[in-house]
Formats: structure tokens, sequence, C-alpha cells
């Protein structure tokens, strides 16, 4: 396995369990602050809306460069 094939794949496994983190972290929070449906939500969405956010970023560099 070259260098750069390792890299990718750490990169994917590692942002991904980053993320799933947040997720775990965003949902103990609304837990703790009693923020109910509608706040769970808005807290979901932002993570979502940043997840996507990155994901979108890589797509547009990966097909410009």
């Amino acid at each position: 396995m070259e260098i750069e094939d390792f890299e990718s794949l750490m990169l994917k496994t590692l942002l991904t369990g980053l993320i799933l983190f947040m997720a775990f972290i965003v949902y103990d929070l609304s837990k703790k602050s009693r923020a109910g449906k509608f706040g769970t939500f808005v807290l979901f969405g932002a993570l979502c809306l940043g997840v996507l956010g990155f994901v979108i970023k890589g797509f547009l560099m990966s097909s410009i460069g």
C-alpha cells in the first residue's frame, strides 16, 4: 500500500469517526439541556449543514483539481 492510499483511507476513516463523535456530543448536549424535539432538530441540522458543506467542498475541489 502506497502512502497516498493509506492517507486517503485514514482521512475517510478518522473523519467519519469524528463526525459520529460530534453527533454523539450534539445528542448528549440536547439531552442535558432538555432542548426538546425542535431544539434537537436545530442542533442536528446545524451539524448536518456543516458536514454537507465539507462534503460539497471536497467534491468541488476534486472536480477542479
